[in-house]
């Protein structure tokens, strides 16, 4: 079997540049994901945003989802729930306007970090979208701008726990989907895995990887690149033992940015044909919370 990609981002510097740019470009076309080493970001902050994590889970959601569990009925069902995760969440947003401040039960340490980190990723993901362009042959800042609307584009992190599970065979920690947004940077728990991606009709373990951050591509890229580039659909399997923490953040278009293929990446193609429609971020949005679950296919369609 194929193995996971995993590139060492500090590579882009030196003689092996060409290489980790390739490595990039193939797990783009052919993953839909890979796994980043050496991205720049500190330890340091990212242990601290862990251990924070997880005490901020105990203390405030814990038994809030235990409620919900009971309440639910869950621990005693017999077929498997199609309309259900079995993960506790809440959102952050911090572009183009913050919430940290507003979010309750927020330790003040846990605020700060959480500002801390998202300033980092962002850099990342900006620093990502422009290695995209150099491999696809647009100009840099090219995906940049095409995701920033008048306000800039949308920055958000999800923030969830999947705890054990009674019934992990009928129960998703999260069921499978394509991301509707643009490049999305995940931190997830090195030692309880779930998190899966769909290649090739098999589902493939993403690794968990101390202090790594897992990129995959949304729709968004999918339809700028005409297709060059997939989404690809994944899911979380729950898991009987341990609380799996995951840290999800979208680098998505603005609300009003206009999204089409890229016309330099026609121009390159000989039918010159664009296969993908154009439309507002905010429209493909509203459509998708409702059919986030099913394939990204017809959503496309719709947008025509």
């Amino acid at each position: 079997m194929e193995t996971f990609p995993v590139v060492d981002l500090s590579q882009i510097n030196g003689e092996k540049r060409g290489a980790a740019m390739e490595k990039i470009n193939d797990a783009c076309e052919n993953w839909g994901f890979f796994e980043l080493v050496n991205h720049g970001i500190s330890h340091e902050l990212m242990d601290t945003v862990e251990k924070l994590t997880k005490e901020h889970y105990k203390k405030c959601m814990e038994q809030r989802f235990k409620e919900m569990v009971a309440n639910k009925g869950l621990e005693a069902v017999q077929s498997e729930i199609h309309d259900l995760d079995w993960e506790s969440t809440f959102f952050l947003r911090h572009l183009p306007v913050s919430n940290i401040s507003q979010i309750p039960d927020l330790d003040e340490d846990y605020r700060k970090v959480m500002k801390e980190f998202a300033v980092e990723l962002e850099k990342l993901a900006e620093q990502l979208l422009d290695l995209l362009c150099e491999n696809l042959g647009l100009e840099k800042g090219y995906l940049k701008k095409a995701f920033y609307g008048s306000k800039g584009p949308n920055f958000g992190t999800k923030v969830s726990n999947y705890p054990p599970c009674p019934k992990p065979d009928l129960i998703k920690g999260l069921r499978a989907h394509t991301d509707a947004g643009g490049i999305i940077l995940l931190f997830q728990d090195d030692k309880v895995s779930g998190l899966q991606l769909l290649k090739d009709g098999q589902w493939i373990d993403v690794p968990p990887m101390r202090h790594s951050i897992v990129i995959n591509l949304g729709d968004q890229l999918e339809v700028i690149t005409n297709g060059k580039y997939k989404s690809v659909m994944h899911r979380v399997l729950a898991q009987p033992d341990g609380t799996r923490m995951s840290i999800a953040s979208f680098y998505n278009p603005g609300d009003d940015a206009f999204i089409c293929p890229a016309p330099a990446l026609l121009e390159k193609e000989t039918e010159k044909i664009s296969v993908y429609p154009k439309f507002v971020f905010d429209d493909y949005m509203k459509l998708y919370s409702g059919l986030k679950f099913q394939a990204k296919e017809p959503r496309f369609e719709a947008m025509k």
